[in-house]
C-alpha cells in the first residue's frame, strides 16, 4: 500500500495549504483504494470508498478504466459493495464521459442479461463520447440483429442525450461584482507566474485575482445565495490576451456550479460581462463550459448637443455612464426575452449572448457536448438509413448573391463541413470547418491533456495534417516544477499522434522553440486553418485562431473547429518607409492610424484583419499577424505576391526537413507529408493551377484602412500608460507613442530581445548594431542588462552559419548551455548581455521577471500589469514594447535614446524593410 500511503502523505500537506485531496488519475493508487474497499475490515475503507466515488477523474485517465472495471464486476454480481449497488454503479458509469466507461456499457448493454442490458442502454442513450470502436461495435450489433442495440441508435437519432437534458432557467438572478476597471487579461483570472499549477485546479483557483477578491466573491456568494456571481470588466473587455482555459476554469470555480457531483473541481456555467463585451477568444472559452459572456454597454461615449464627441483635455472622449453594474447590483438575465433588467427596468437587450446555438450550449453544459452529439446523431441516422430530424438548431448560413469573398472567407468555403451543399457562405454564418494544423504550448497542455482525456480521445484525428507540442514557455528555467510537469505531457502528446519538442525517447535534442514559430513553419498552405493553444496563434499563412486548451483537444480529437466565420478589415499601405524604421514600427503605425482614423473605436477587435503586405515573407510578415493579437483582432490573413509565398514556402520546407534530420518525424511521417504538400503547392502557384490567396475584388468589408507609411517619421511605442488618471485605459496596448515623446530622458531599467515578435532579422540587427557601437563609441557598454532569447534553435543555427552567433558571443557575459539547463530562476541582472536559451523568457513571466518596479523596453507581446515585471509599493513596474534597434539602444544609454541618436545608431544597419506591392492583391 506505499502508493496509498504516500496519498495519504500528500494530502496532509495539501491541508496545510487549504487543499482538498489531489484528484486521482492513477491506476496504480486507485487499486490499492478497490483492495481496501474489498476488505471490509480494513481501517481505511470509508475514506477509500469516498476516494473511490468522488475524487476519481473520468474519460481515459487509467483510474477511470480499472473504476469502470470495477463497477462493471459489482453490476455483473462478481463483486460485492454494500455501499455501491447495481443501480448506484450505473450512476457512477453515466458520469465517467467515455473511454473505458463506454466499453463496460457496450458489453452489457450487448450482453445476455435482459435487464442489465436495458439499464445499460438507457444510461448509453444520454453518453455522446463515442468514437470509432465504440460505434463499430453498435453498428455491427444493430446489423445483427441486437435489439438493444437498435433502442440506443433511435435515442442518437432523435437526440434524446439533448432533448431530456433540463430546460434553461427563464430568469437568471446575478450578483455583479467588478473584478477590475478597464481591460481585464486573463492573466489576472489565471496569472502566468502560475502556470505550472493549471492542471491542478483547486490549487490553480487560489491565484484567481487577489485573496481579498475570493473573500469578496464568497462574501457576495453568502448574502445572495439564490444568485450567480457575474465577473465585470468595468469600462473595459473581459478577457484580453491570452485565451486561458484555465481563467474560465478559475471563473468557473469561484462563481459557477459544479458539472457532476462525482468529479472534483470541475465547474461550469460562469457568468462574465464587460462594457465593451467579451473578447472573442475567451467568448469561445466561456461557450466550452456553457456559461454566458454579454456585451453590457453601460458606458457610452458622451456627446454634446450637436452630436459631438466631448474629450478631456487629453483629447481622450469621455464616457458617461447608461446604468449601474457596481459590486452588489442584483440583475436579472431573461432567457426569453433575451434581456437584462434591474428589477422592472430594461437595461439592454442581450440577444447575442443568447443566439439558438449558445442556448443549445448552456442547457448542454458546454460545447463539447453538442460537437459529439450532432455526430453521433449523424452517425445513428446514417446506420438507421434515415433522414436526420431536426433537434439542433440549424446553423446560421449568410449568403449575399453577387458579393465577393473575403479571404477569410475563401478559407472558410473551402474547409466547411456539412453545410448546404453549393451555397456560398458570407461573414455572419456559423460554419464546421476541417483544420489543418494544431499547436498546442506547455503551460496548457497538461488542461489540453486532461480535456483530451475527459472526452475519452485516444488518438490524434487523421483529417490533421500536422499537430505539434511545444516547450517554450517552460524553457527558461528547467526546475523542479517543469521536470514535473513536461516529461509527462511529452509522453503524452507524443503517443497522441503529436509532434514533441522533447523525445519522451531521448533520441534527438530537447527543443524548446517558441511554438508560434514552429507553426508558422509547418503551415505549408495560405488556405489552411491552424488552431492553437495560445492566444498568438496568428500564422503569416493561412489563417489561425488562438484558443483554449479545450477547443485545442477538440480540434486534435475531431479535426474540426466550429465558429461564425468572422468581418473582415481591409488594411493596405501606401507610400515609403524611411530608411531609419523597422517593420515593428509599421505593426504599431497601423493601430495607431486606425485608431485616430475612427475616433478611437477599435474596428479591428473580435475581426479578421487582411492585411495586403505582398512583399514581406512569412517570417518577417509574422510580426504584423502576431501583434494583431494585441489588437484584439479574432486573427490576421496575409495577402502575399505569389513569388513571396513560394520563397515563404520554400523556407518552410527547410525548416521542417531540419526537423526530420533531427529525427522529429514520427512513425506516420507527418513532417514528411508537410513538405510534400508544400512540394504540391508551389507547384500550383509555379503553374498558374491555384494562386496564392486572393479576396474578390468586390468582397465586403467591415472597414478598411489605408496606413501612411510617409508619415511615420521615428520609432513608434506601445506605452502600458500606468500612471493615466482614467484607470480604465491603463495596459490596453492602445496607446502607441512616437520615440520623442519621452524626450531622449526616461529610464530604462532592462532591455529584452525576443518572444514570437521578433525573427532571424532582428538577432542580425542586434549584431549589427553592437558592432556599429564598438566602430563608433571604441566599446560596447551597457547601463541596464539587456536579455537575448532566440525564438528557435533553427535561428541560432543559421546565425552560427552565417557569422552574427560569434558576435553576440563577443558581446556577451552569459550564454545558454543546454548541458547545463538553469534550474532557478534569475532574480538579478547585471548590466550586460544575457543569451538565454531559445523560448519565450520574460515574455511569458512565468519563470523569469524583471526587477519589481522596473522600466522595461522590450520586443515581446504583452504589456499587462504584472506580466513581465510587477510594481513596488512605490513605482509601477511598465514594459514599453518597441523595436529591436530602441531596445538595444535603450540598454547601451540606459534610458530612451533621442530621435538623433537613434538615427546615428542604425546608419547602414539592415532594419527590417517593407515596400508595399504594386500588384493588385485580388482574384
Amino acid at each position: 500500500m506505499s502508493l496509498y500511503n504516500d496519498y495519504i502523505k500528500e494530502i496532509e500537506e495539501r491541508k496545510g495549504q487549504g487543499l482538498h485531496p489531489k484528484p486521482i488519475d492513477s491506476a496504480d493508487l486507485l487499486s490499492e483504494i478497490i483492495l481496501q474497499i474489498k476488505d471490509v475490515n480494513s481501517p481505511n475503507r470509508k475514506d477509500c470508498l469516498n476516494f473511490f466515488i468522488y475524487n476519481t477523474l473520468p474519460g481515459t485517465t487509467s483510474a477511470a478504466g480499472k473504476k469502470a472495471y470495477f463497477l462493471k464486476d459489482i453490476i455483473l454480481g462478481k463483486e460485492i459493495v454494500n455501499e455501491i449497488t447495481p443501480d448506484f454503479a450505473f450512476e457512477l458509469l453515466s458520469h465517467m464521459k467515455g473511454g473505458t466507461s463506454i466499453e463496460v456499457l457496450l458489453d452489457l448493454a450487448l450482453g445476455n442479461d435482459v435487464a442489465i442490458a436495458k439499464q445499460a442502454a438507457d444510461v448509453l442513450k444520454t453518453q455522446v463520447y463515442l468514437y470509432d470502436a465504440d460505434t463499430a461495435r453498435l453498428k455491427e450489433a444493430y446489423t445483427n440483429g441486437n435489439a438493444t442495440a437498435a433502442a440506443i441508435l433511435e435515442s442518437y437519432a432523435n437526440a434524446e442525450f439533448f432533448t431530456k437534458l433540463p430546460e434553461i432557467a427563464e430568469e437568471i438572478k446575478v450578483v455583479t461584482f467588478i473584478a477590475g476597471e478597464g481591460d481585464i487579461s486573463t492573466d489576472l483570472l489565471s496569472p502566468g507566474n502560475q502556470a505550472h499549477s493549471r492542471s491542478d485546479r483547486e490549487l490553480h483557483g487560489k491565484c484567481m485575482i487577489t485573496p481579498q477578491a475570493q473573500d469578496e466573491i464568497k462574501a457576495l456568494q453568502a448574502q445572495h445565495p439564490d444568485k450567480s456571481v457575474m465577473l465585470i470588466a468595468e469600462k473595459g473587455t473581459m478577457g484580453v490576451g491570452s485565451s486561458r482555459m484555465s481563467g474560465v476554469n478559475n471563473v468557473a470555480l469561484w462563481t459557477g456550479k459544479q458539472a457532476s457531483p462525482y468529479i472534483p473541481f470541475v465547474n461550469i456555467a460562469p457568468i462574465v460581462g464587460g462594457t465593451n463585451g467579451i473578447s472573442p477568444i475567451f467568448l469561445t472559452t466561456v461557450d466550452v463550459t456553457g456559461g454566458i459572456g454579454i456585451d453590457l454597454k453601460n458606458w457610452v461615449k458622451k456627446t454634446d448637443a450637436n452630436g459631438e464627441l466631448v474629450r478631456d483635455e487629453n483629447g481622450e472622449t469621455v464616457l458617461e455612464q447608461v446604468y449601474s453594474v457596481a459590486t452588489g447590483t442584483v440583475l436579472t438575465i431573461n432567457t426569453k426575452t433575451k434581456k437584462l433588467y434591474n428589477g422592472d427596468q430594461e437595461l439592454i437587450d442581450i440577444s447575442r449572448s443568447f443566439t439558438p446555438q449558445k442556448l443549445e450550449f448552456i442547457k448542454a453544459g458546454g460545447s463539447y457536448a453538442i460537437v459529439f452529439g450532432k455526430k453521433i446523431q449523424t452517425f445513428a441516422c446514417k446506420v438507421l438509413g434515415i433522414d436526420i430530424p431536426t433537434v439542433f438548431a440549424p446553423s446560421k448560413e449568410v449568403s449575399n448573391p453577387g458579393q465577393g469573398l473575403t479571404a477569410v472567407e475563401k478559407i472558410f468555403n473551402k474547409n466547411a463541413v456539412g453545410n448546404t451543399p453549393g451555397k456560398v457562405l458570407h461573414a455572419g454564418s456559423d460554419v464546421r470547418v476541417e483544420v489543418n494544423i494544431v499547436g498546442s504550448q506547455d503551460t496548457t497542455g497538461l488542461m489540453t491533456a486532461q480535456e483530451l482525456e475527459s472526452m475519452a480521445a485516444k488518438v490524434i484525428s487523421p483529417i490533421v495534417d500536422g499537430a505539434y507540442q511545444s516547450g517554450c514557455h517552460t524553457a527558461s528555467v528547467w526546475d523542479k516544477k517543469a521536470q514535473a510537469n513536461i516529461p509527462k505531457l511529452m509522453q503524452f502528446m507524443n503517443d497522441f499522434g503529436l509532434i514533441t519538442a522533447r523525445d519522451p525517447k531521448g533520441v534527438y535534442h530537447a527543443m524548446t522553440d517558441v511554438i508560434h514559430k514552429v507553426l508558422n513553419d509547418i503551415t505549408i498552405d495560405d488556405w489552411a486553418i491552424i488552431i492553437g493553444g495560445d492566444s498568438h496563434t496568428r500564422m503569416s499563412k493561412g489563417v489561425a485562431f488562438g484558443a483554449d486548451s479545450g477547443t485545442v483537444a477538440l480540434a486534435l480529437a475531431t479535426g474540426e473547429a466550429s465558429m461564425p466565420i468572422p468581418e473582415s478589415v481591409k488594411v493596405t499601405f501606401k507610400g515609403t518607409m524611411k530608411s531609419y524604421m523597422d517593420f515593428r514600427d509599421v505593426v504599431h503605425a497601423t493601430q495607431a492610424q486606425m485608431l485616430h482614423k475612427f475616433g478611437g473605436e477599435n474596428v479591428f477587435q473580435g475581426r479578421i484583419i487582411e492585411v495586403h503586405i505582398g512583399t514581406l515573407t512569412a517570417d518577417q510578415a509574422f510580426t504584423f499577424t502576431d501583434w494583431s493579437a494585441e489588437m484584439k483582432a479574432k486573427a490576421s490573413i496575409c495577402i502575399s505576391e505569389d513569388d513571396t509565398l513560394i520563397e515563404s514556402l520554400e523556407i518552410a520546407k527547410g525548416r521542417i526537413q531540419i526537423m526530420i534530420d533531427k529525427g522529429m518525424d514520427n512513425a506516420t511521417k507527418v513532417l514528411q507529408g508537410l513538405i510534400n504538400k508544400a512540394n504540391k503547392r508551389i507547384e500550383e502557384i509555379k503553374t498558374g493551377d491555384k494562386p496564392a490567396l486572393r479576396p474578390d475584388a468586390n468582397a465586403k468589408y467591415y472597414a478598411e484602412v489605408e496606413i501612411d507609411l510617409d508619415i511615420i517619421n521615428e520609432p513608434m511605442i506601445a506605452d502600458p500608460d500606468v500612471n493615466n488618471k482614467d484607470v480604465s485605459k491603463r495596459y490596453t496596448h492602445d496607446t502607441i507613442r512616437p520615440l520623442s515623446f519621452y524626450g531622449g530622458t526616461k529610464k530604462v531599467d532592462l532591455g529584452f530581445i525576443g518572444s514570437c515578435m521578433v525573427h532571424k532579422g532582428d538577432m542580425k540587427i542586434l549584431a549589427q548594431m553592437l558592432k556599429n557601437i564598438e566602430k563608433q563609441e571604441g566599446k560596447v557598454e551597457f547601463k541596464a542588462p539587456l536579455v537575448v532569447a532566440p525564438p528557435t534553435y533553427n535561428i541560432v543555427d543559421e546565425l552560427k552559419a552565417e557569422g552574427d552567433w560569434e558576435v553576440l558571443q563577443k558581446y556577451s557575459g552569459f550564454e545558454f548551455d543546454d548541458n547545463a539547463p538553469k534550474s532557478a530562476a534569475r532574480t538579478e541582472y547585471e548590466n550586460m548581455l544575457y543569451l538565454e536559451r531559445p523560448g519565450c523568457n520574460l515574455c511569458m513571466g512565468n519563470q523569469e521577471k524583471a526587477s519589481k518596479g522596473d522600466t522595461v523596453m522590450a520586443t515581446s507581446t504583452r504589456l499587462f500589469q504584472g506580466r513581465v515585471v510587477e510594481d513596488t509599493a512605490e513605482k509601477k513596474g511598465e514594459s514599453l514594447l518597441s523595436s529591436t534597434p530602441v531596445v538595444v539602444l535603450s540598454t547601451v544609454l540606459g534610458r530612451t535614446p533621442s530621435i538623433e541618436e537613434y538615427k546615428k545608431a542604425v546608419e547602414g544597419i539592415n532594419l527590417t524593410k517593407f515596400a508595399p506591392s504594386h500588384k493588385l492583391l485580388v482574384g
